[in-house]
C-alpha cells in the first residue's frame, strides 16, 4: 500500500514532540487538568499543524463516525471508513472497542495519513465499562460524591485499557418529569445534588492529568435543559424562562466545567425556539464567554442534521454553517460537516477562521490527552485483560450498589431477613434476570458477569434459610399462567421476596412512558402474593420513580433497588440479610399518580398554597398534595432522632460564614448511617423563590445510643439567586434554615441577611 504520509513520521519526532515536551510540567509539578491545552508550546504546535493542513484535513478533524457493531457488539471499521482515515477525514471514532482493534485503526491514522494526526476513540461509558456499576440515578442515591468519583475512576481504568480515550458522560441533565426515560442517566431532580455528582464524575473520569494512560476525557451532556422536555417525551421541545435555565438546568454543567471537563455535548432539543445545536448564545456567549470553557463541543448523534426538522435550516449546508457559527466543533454522525463545509467555505458561507477555531480546540485536547506523544496509549491487550473486571472493581461495584439501595418501607421489622427465616420464596420476572440488571447504556457489560437477585440470595443464605424460586409472570406480557406456581410456593414459604419492575429497555434514551405503573401483570402478582397472608418484601428494579401506592400501603417492606449492575444480587443480599444497613436516599420525588407530574420538592409557592380545608387552593380534588415518597427519603434498620438545630448568629453580613449545627442520635439497636440534609428558603427576595432548596448534606455513622453533631457552613454563594434584573446576587431579608433526614421532615431556624 502506498504511504500517504510523507510528513507524519518525521514531523512528530522532529518538531511537534519537542514542543509538547517543552510545554509539559516539571517532575512533581501539578497543573490543572486542562492547563496543557493552553501552554505556549502546545499553541505553537497547534499553529504549526494548522498551517500545514488543507481545508479538507481541517474539516476531517471536526468529523466523528461510529464503527459498525455486529450482533456480538464487536465494532469494526468499514473499508470506506478506513479510507477516510487515510485521507485525514476523521477526527474521532466511537464504538470501536478493544486494545488490538483500536491500535490498528490508530496505526492507519498516524502512519498512513498525510499528517499522522491521531484519532480520539470514544464510547458511552455511562455507569461502568465491563464492570457495570449502578445506573447514575441509583448511585446518586448514595448522596456520596466521593464514592461516585471512585466508581468513575474504576470505569476509566477499564475503558482506557481497552483503547478508549473519551466518554460521553456524565449526563448532568436535571429531570423533574420521571416519564422521561433518560432520568435514569442523571442525578435526579435537584440542582445542588446534581452539581455535586457532576463534578465528582468528571474528577473520576479524568483524574488530575488527562495525559495519564488511565485518564478518560469527560463530556458532560446534554447542553442544555434536555431534561425539561415537554411531557417527558424524549427529544421534545423545552420552553423555560431564562431564570429557570440559569438556576435549575445550567449549574451542573458549570460544576462539571469547573471540575475540568474537557469536552461538552450539546442537546437535541430547542430552548425557547432555538435548538441547542444552533444556539450561539448558549454555546459561545455563556459556555465560552461567561464560563471560560477551553474545551470543544460535540453535537449529539445527527443533531446538526436535525436542524432541518426543526426548521432552522432549509438545507444540510445551511445546517452545517449555522451549527459551526453557533460553536459546535465536532459533528457526531450527521456527516454534514464532511459533506457540506468544503463547498460552504468556497461560497463564503463558512470562513477558514471558523474552521481554525474549531480545529484548534480539538487539537488542543488531543495534545492534553497525550495522543501526539503516545498515539497508542491504552492499546496493550495484556493491560486490558488485567484491568477489565478486576476483583477490586467488582468489590467497589458491590459497595456502590448496596449503598444505592433505598429502603422505602419496613413494617413490623420484616427486614432484615432472619438467619432462621425458613423458606424464602423469591418470585418475579426480575428475580433471575441478568440482562435487565445491567440497566440502559451498559457499555461492554455482559449478562454472564451479573449476579442476579436469586443467585445473590442463594449465595448469602446460610443456616436454616432455604431459597426457592418461581418467576410468576413476565415484565410486559399479559399472561398469568405462572401465578399458580408462584402462589403455591408463597403459601409453603415463611416470607416472600417479590422482585418486580421495568426491563432495561423501558428506561434510557427513547424510552418515555405515559404510565409509571408496574408494567404487565406484575402488580396483580404482588397483590396475589400479599393475599396469601405471608410477609411480602417488594424489591423494585427500575430506572425511574414508579407509581406504587397500593404496594406502598399493603406490602410489608418496599426496597428501591434500581438497576444495580454486575453485583446487583450480591448487594441486594447484603441489604436483605442485614449484612449492610441500607443508607440510600431518594434523589427524586415519587408521585402517587402520573397525574401529579410534574412534582418535585423545590417547587414555587403560589398565592393559594394547597390546603385540605380550603377548596379554593392549588391542588387536585382526588389526590393528596403530598408525594408518595419525598425527595431525600430513605429508611434504615435503625432509627435516628434529629434535634438541637442552632445557628451561630442571628444576622449574616456580606463575606460572613454562617455555621449551622444539628444533633443526630441513633435511637435504634443497630449501627447505621444517616444523611443529614440542609435546605434554605428565602422569603425576602424580589422574585419568587422555591419553598426549599438543598444547600448541603452530610453523612454520619453512629452506633446505637450514640449522638453526633453535624456542622454546615453557609456563605453568600449558597444564598444567591437571579433577581428581577437577572443579576446573580443576594438581597437583604429573612432566610429559613431547615435540617432533617429528608425534605419533608425538618426542624427550622431563621436568620437575617444584611449586606
Amino acid at each position: 500500500m502506498t504511504n500517504r504520509s510523507p510528513l507524519s513520521r518525521s514531523y512528530l519526532a522532529g518538531f511537534l514532540l519537542p514542543l509538547l515536551l517543552a510545554a509539559a510540567p516539571m517532575a512533581g509539578q501539578e497543573l490543572p487538568i486542562l492547563s496543557r491545552c493552553s501552554g505556549s508550546g502546545v499553541e505553537r504546535a497547534v499553529d504549526s499543524l494548522l498551517s500545514l493542513m488543507t481545508v479538507d484535513e481541517k474539516i476531517g478533524q471536526m468529523v466523528q463516525y461510529s464503527a459498525e457493531r455486529d450482533t456480538l457488539r464487536v465494532g469494526r471499521l468499514t473499508v470506506a471508513q478506513q479510507e477516510l482515515i487515510r485521507e485525514g477525514a476523521v477526527g474521532s471514532i466511537l464504538n470501536l472497542v478493544g486494545a488490538s482493534v483500536v491500535h490498528e485503526a490508530q496505526r492507519i491514522a498516524v502512519e498512513e495519513s498525510r499528517l499522522g494526526i491521531p484519532i480520539i476513540f470514544g464510547l458511552d461509558v455511562i455507569h461502568g465499562f465491563r464492570t457495570i456499576f449502578p445506573i447514575p440515578l441509583a448511585s446518586a442515591s448514595t448522596f456520596d460524591p466521593d464514592l461516585v468519583e471512585k466508581a468513575e475512576r474504576a470505569a476509566a481504568r477499564e475503558a482506557t485499557a481497552a483503547g478508549i480515550h473519551w466518554t460521553f458522560a456524565p449526563m448532568v441533565d436535571i429531570a423533574r418529569d420521571p416519564r422521561w426515560g433518560r432520568i435514569a442517566e442523571g442525578a435526579g431532580e435537584d440542582t445542588y445534588l446534581g452539581s455535586a455528582m457532576a463534578a465528582a464524575r468528571v474528577r473520576g473520569f479524568q483524574d488530575r492529568d488527562l495525559s495519564r494512560p488511565d485518564a478518560l476525557l469527560a463530556c458532560p451532556k446534554h447542553f442544555a435543559a434536555y431534561g425539561g422536555a415537554e411531557g417527558g417525551r424524549d427529544y421534545n421541545t423545552v420552553d423555560i424562562s431564562e431564570r429557570t435555565l440559569r438556576e435549575v438546568y445550567l449549574p451542573p454543567f458549570h460544576a462539571a466545567i469547573d471540575a475540568g471537563a474537557g469536552s461538552i455535548m450539546c442537546s437535541f432539543n430547542e430552548i425557547a425556539g432555538v435548538p441547542s445545536s444552533s444556539n450561539k448564545r448558549l454555546l459561545t456567549t455563556i459556555l465560552r464567554g461567561e464560563w471560560g470553557f477551553p474545551g470543544f463541543v460535540v453535537s449529539d448523534w445527527n443533531s446538526i442534521g436535525e436542524l432541518l426538522n426543526h426548521g432552522i435550516a432549509a438545507a444540510r449546508s445551511e445546517a452545517g454553517a449555522v451549527a459551526l457559527a453557533a460553536g459546535v466543533d465536532m459533528d457526531m454522525e450527521a456527516n454534514v460537516y464532511h459533506q457540506e463545509l468544503r463547498e460552504a467555505v468556497k461560497r463564503g458561507e463558512v470562513t477558514t477562521d471558523q474552521l481554525d477555531r474549531a480545529v484548534r480546540r480539538i487539537l488542543r485536547m488531543k495534545f492534553a490527552l497525550g495522543l501526539f506523544a503516545d498515539p497508542y496509549r491504552g492499546c496493550d491487550p495484556a493491560n486490558e485483560s488485567a484491568a477489565v473486571l478486576a476483583p477490586e472493581h467488582r468489590a467497589l461495584a458491590r459497595d456502590v450498589a448496596r449503598r444505592s439501595i433505598v429502603l422505602l418501607k419496613n413494617e413490623k421489622g420484616v427486614l432484615p431477613l432472619r438467619r432462621d427465616a425458613g423458606t424464602v420464596a423469591v418470585v418475579g420476572p426480575l428475580a433471575d434476570d441478568a440482562v435487565d440488571l445491567l440497566g440502559p447504556w451498559s457499555a461492554e457489560g455482559r449478562a454472564e458477569d451479573v449476579v442476579t437477585a436469586l443467585r445473590g440470595l442463594r449465595s448469602a443464605a446460610t443456616g436454616e434459610v432455604n431459597v426457592e424460586y418461581a418467576r410468576g409472570c413476565g415484565i410486559r406480557d399479559s399472561s398469568t399462567s405462572g401465578f399458580g406456581e408462584a402462589l403455591a410456593l408463597a403459601r409453603r414459604s415463611d416470607v416472600v421476596v417479590a422482585v418486580v419492575g421495568e426491563s432495561r429497555s423501558m428506561s434510557g434514551e427513547a424510552a418515555s412512558r405515559s404510565s409509571l405503573d408496574l408494567p404487565g401483570r406484575q402488580e396483580e402478582l404482588v397483590e396475589a402474593l400479599v393475599g396469601t397472608g405471608k410477609p411480602v418484601v417488594v424489591v423494585l428494579m427500575n430506572g425511574r420513580p414508579l407509581t406504587i401506592p397500593w404496594i406502598a400501603d399493603r406490602a410489608g417492606a418496599v426496597v428501591e433497588a434500581w438497576f444495580l449492575g454486575s453485583e446487583a444480587g450480591s448487594a441486594l443480599a447484603d441489604v436483605l440479610f442485614g449484612e449492610y444497613n441500607p443508607s440510600g436516599r431518594l434523589p427524586v420525588t415519587f408521585p402517587r399518580s402520573v397525574g401529579q407530574i410534574p412534582i418535585y420538592y423545590n417547587h414555587k409557592n403560589t398565592g393559594r398554597p394547597p390546603s385540605e380545608s380550603d377548596r379554593w387552593t392549588s391542588k387536585y380534588i382526588d389526590l393528596p398534595s403530598t408525594p408518595l415518597y419525598p425527595f431525600g427519603f430513605g429508611l434504615s434498620y435503625t432509627t435516628f432522632a434529629h434535634s438541637g438545630l442552632a445557628l451561630d448568629r442571628p444576622v449574616m453580613h456580606r463575606n460572613d460564614t454562617l455555621t449551622v449545627l444539628a444533633t443526630v442520635k441513633n435511637t435504634g439497636r443497630r449501627r447505621g448511617m444517616e444523611t443529614v440534609q440542609l435546605y434554605l428558603h428565602n422569603s425576602g427576595a424580589n422574585v419568587t423563590r422555591p419553598v426549599q432548596q438543598l444547600r448541603g448534606f452530610r453523612k454520619v455513622e453512629l452506633n446505637p445510643g450514640e449522638t453526633g453533631i453535624v456542622e454546615f457552613r453557609l456563605t453568600e454563594e449558597e444564598l444567591k439567586f437571579y433577581d428581577l434584573d437577572m443579576h446573580w446576587t443576594v438581597k437583604a431579608g429573612a432566610f429559613q434554615v431547615m435540617v432533617g433526614p429528608n425534605c419533608a421532615e425538618t426542624q427550622s431556624a431563621t436568620f437575617e441577611y444584611r449586606p
